[in-house]
């Protein structure tokens, strides 16, 4: 439950998802996520690190972890689904 808690707090699945193949400072971070105040995205980022999930580099910029990796693996049947329920919705709406 901790997990599930942690991952339906607002904005925290999109910075494991920009942080999925890449590293990336607090700024471009945040750039990426649009529209998230510096105030959330500091939250979130000190929620990820406490869960070991995200660490920062030697240069400041924020990466996943082992754990943060294998969390994404995780999710990648629900990711496979999403599209495919995407896919579903749009053939739909035609």
């Amino acid at each position: 439950m901790v997990v599930l808690d942690l991952l339906g707090r607002r904005w925290t699945l999109r910075v494991l998802w920009e942080l999925r193949d890449q590293t990336f400072t607090f700024r471009e971070l945040q750039a990426r996520c649009d529209g998230m105040s510096s105030s959330v995205l500091n939250l979130r980022l000190r929620e990820l690190r406490e869960a070991d999930i995200v660490a920062v580099d030697e240069g400041g910029g924020y990466r996943l972890t082992e754990e943060g990796r294998e969390l994404l693996e995780a999710l990648a049947p629900l990711n496979g689904w999403a599209a495919q329920w995407g896919e579903r919705r749009l053939r739909r709406s035609r």
